[in-house]
């Protein structure tokens, strides 16, 4: 899965830059917190996984 792989990678390289700016703007408990929430539902248990669900359901359509 190529696509998959580029996709979290152009991904990953603006959560990083996300959490810089919340780092910036955010007390360090709050912070904390966010960074929890957001990497839940911008990585692996959240957007990742449903990518990874939507590219391969297009994959199968196009096998058919």
């Amino acid at each position: 899965m190529m696509l998959l792989q580029g996709i979290i990678r152009a991904l990953d390289a603006r959560k990083n830059r996300m959490l810089l700016i919340a780092e910036a703007a955010l007390p360090e408990t709050q912070y904390r917190a966010f960074r929890k929430l957001f990497l839940g539902e911008m990585g692996r248990d959240g957007l990742e996984r449903e990518l990874e669900r939507l590219i391969a359901e297009q994959d199968k359509e196009r096998n058919r």
